[in-house]
């Protein structure tokens, strides 16, 4: 039996007072509860601003998207923001069909976001 890896590779990078997590492969529910996790790490640590650069990302599950409000949430209560930005074709497809894209802060560009950030 071929088991298929699901990867998810996160890569972060300080850009002034925002912290950007650049999040690609995929966000599905073998991968959300470590993103979930390492979100709720950096926002315990004191992040408060939060961009998440989704260029890499080639799929995302209701459970990624979950992550990603769930996020949003978390910042929100401590005072902070979440920012998407650089949606790809699928996973800016799947953002729109389920409503998050009108309830996330989501932009064309990571220059964009940074420029809310």
């Amino acid at each position: 039996c071929n088991r298929r890896v699901h990867d998810m590779k996160l890569t972060e990078t300080r850009k002034g007072s925002a912290l950007v997590l650049a999040v690609s492969e995929r966000v599905d529910s073998v991968t959300s509860p470590e993103l979930e996790r390492r979100i709720g790490e950096l926002v315990a640590g004191g992040e408060r601003v939060l961009v998440v650069d989704l260029s890499g990302l080639t799929y995302v599950s209701s459970a990624g998207l979950r992550v990603f409000l769930s996020a949003a949430k978390k910042l929100k209560a401590a005072g902070g923001k979440l920012l998407l930005c650089s949606l790809g074709g699928m996973v800016q497809e799947v953002f729109v069909m389920s409503g998050f894209a009108d309830i996330l802060a989501i932009y064309d560009t990571l220059e964009k976001a940074l420029n809310d950030a």
